[in-house]
C-alpha cells in the first residue's frame, strides 16, 4: 500500500512506452490521462507537475516527480536492474544506448512541438505551416534513416536484449510518417520494432492503450 507510481499521459502518446515499462517491471502504477494535444483544459491538468504542460510525468512513490520520456525511462530501467532494461554502466552497450536514447528527444521528438501545431513557428501564414509540416515530417524521416545506418540490431536494437530504447523507437515510429515510410527509411530497425509489437507480454497493454486498428501502419 502506498507504494504506486502516478503517470500523466495518454493512450497512444509519448507516455506509452512509460507505461508499458511500468508493466514490464511489474510496477503498481495509476494514469492521470491527460490528451494535451486536445486544448487547454488538458494541458491545465499537467500543469501541477510539469509546467510545460506536457506529457508524460511521472510521480514517484516518494513524491519525486520526473518529466521527459527519456529520463524517466532511464530512471525506471536503471532503478530496477532485475528488468534487464537497460545496460549497466560497466557494459559496452551503455555509450550506445544513452547516445540513441537522448536521439530520439532531441532529433525526432521535438518534431511535433512544431508539426502539430505549426503556427508556433509559421505564425498565421498558411501556406508557411503546411510547408512547416512538409519538413518537418521529412526531417522525421531522415532522422530515422540516419539512425537505422548507424545501429546495427541483433534481436533488439542493442543486440539480443531488449531495452527500454526498443519500446521508446516502437512507440515513436507509430507517429507521422508513421510506419510504411519508417520501414522504408529503417529496414533494420523495422524488423525490431515489429519484434516488439508481437511480444506477448505486451498483447493486451498494446490493445488497451495503442491498438493496431485496421491501416495503422499509415
Amino acid at each position: 500500500m502506498g507504494m504506486v507510481f502516478t503517470l500523466y499521459g495518454a493512450a497512444g502518446s509519448g507516455s506509452t512506452p512509460v507505461e508499458a515499462t511500468l508493466r514490464l517491471i511489474g510496477l503498481d502504477y495509476q494514469v492521470i490521462e491527460a490528451a494535451t494535444w486536445e486544448g487547454e483544459a488538458e494541458r491545465d491538468k499537467v500543469a501541477q507537475v510539469n509546467p510545460m504542460r506536457q506529457v508524460p510525468a511521472l510521480v514517484t512513490p516518494g513524491g519525486e516527480i520526473i518529466t521527459e520520456s527519456a529520463a524517466i525511462l532511464i530512471w525506471l530501467a536503471d532503478s530496477h536492474p532485475q528488468a534487464q532494461l537497460s545496460p549497466a554502466l560497466d557494459d559496452p552497450r551503455r555509450a550506445q544506448f544513452l547516445r540513441w536514447m537522448s536521439f530520439i528527444p532531441a532529433a525526432v521528438y521535438s518534431m511535433f512541438w512544431v508539426r502539430d501545431e505549426p503556427s508556433r513557428l509559421g505564425g498565421d501564414n498558411p501556406q508557411a505551416q503546411v510547408e512547416i509540416q512538409r519538413r518537418t515530417v521529412e526531417r522525421i524521416a531522415d532522422c530515422w534513416r540516419m539512425m537505422d545506418a548507424q545501429i546495427t540490431p541483433g534481436r533488439f536494437l542493442l543486440g539480443e536484449e531488449m531495452t527500454v530504447l526498443d519500446l521508446y523507437v516502437a512507440v515513436a515510429s507509430r507517429w507521422t510518417p508513421q510506419r510504411r515510410r519508417f520501414y522504408a527509411e529503417a529496414p533494420g530497425m523495422g524488423e525490431v520494432v515489429r519484434r516488439i509489437d508481437a511480444l506477448p507480454a505486451l498483447q493486451p497493454f498494446w490493445a488497451e492503450r495503442f491498438p493496431f486498428d485496421d491501416g495503422w501502419e499509415g
